[in-house]
């Protein structure tokens, strides 16, 4: 199989962040670029991770400050597009992470490959998946008592971690944030019966409602998904972010 099986390479990518003029200003308005692959920019406008842990292709940037080192719950949470600004700073993963904490959960964020101070170069989605293990693993190696993991992702960390997380025995819930399907391989998610949260904008306008719908309608009903539809958001959930936290922690916390 091609390591780059996760995603449909040829058109999907293209087609999904560059539908429409609309798409493509709401992408620029939201998400600050702090680097395009494979040239770095010099400037970096958000804070550095505090932290950075070793990576096949160099250094991955984290932020990881634990209140507790025998916390029975951990979550990592995954950032947007690399090549469209991605970051583990954009304001959904922020707000995400902050939900998870208040539940008690200990965090972790990183910039995948190619982002901020991480290393190498945009992978497509499989290099990606390997940072992301890497990622976990070092969470979890700090948190040895931690029994209740989650990965969270937003819209391309959603496609990520949920094809990490159904495939890792130590995750137990997974949560999708404006998950765009048409980019999934979703063949994996009908072996998948972790519990899956699925969190969407009524109003999304990067990735639309219906096909998350069509997805989850057509699994059976042991692979334990569930979607909440947020009234009035679109893919940002730009005035809906406490709505959302609010969300995660009942799942969480569950």
């Amino acid at each position: 199989m091609s390591k780059h099986s996760l995603f449909d390479l040829a058109d999907t990518t293209k087609s999904f962040f560059a539908q429409t003029t609309k798409s493509a200003l709401l992408l620029r308005d939201n998400y600050r670029p702090t680097c395009l692959a494979p040239k770095r920019l010099t400037m970096y406008p958000y804070p550095k991770g505090n932290f950075f842990i070793p990576a096949p292709h160099g250094q991955i940037e984290i932020i990881y400050r634990p209140a507790n080192h025998e916390s029975e719950r951990a979550a990592l949470v995954l950032h947007p597009h690399p090549l469209h600004g991605g970051t583990m700073h954009n304001k959904v993963v922020f707000r995400t992470a902050r939900a998870l904490n208040t539940s008690g959960y200990e965090t972790l964020r990183f910039n995948f490959r190619g982002v901020g101070h991480s290393t190498g170069t945009f992978d497509e989605g499989a290099g990606e998946a390997e940072d992301a293990r890497l990622a976990l693993d070092y969470l979890l190696s700090k948190q040895p008592q931690a029994r209740e993991v989650i990965v969270a992702g937003f819209s391309f960390g959603s496609a990520v971690g949920l094809r990490v997380g159904c495939g890792d025995n130590r995750v137990t819930k997974l949560i999708a944030i404006g998950a765009p399907v048409r980019m999934y391989d979703r063949s994996f998610l009908l072996s998948c019966t972790k519990p899956k949260l699925f969190i969407h904008g009524a109003q999304d306008e990067i990735a639309p409602l219906a096909p998350i719908e069509d997805l989850i309608n057509s699994l059976p009903p042991e692979n334990n998904c569930r979607l909440i539809k947020i009234e009035g958001a679109g893919h940002f959930f730009d005035d809906q972010l406490d709505e959302l936290m609010q969300v995660v922690a009942d799942f969480a916390s569950t």
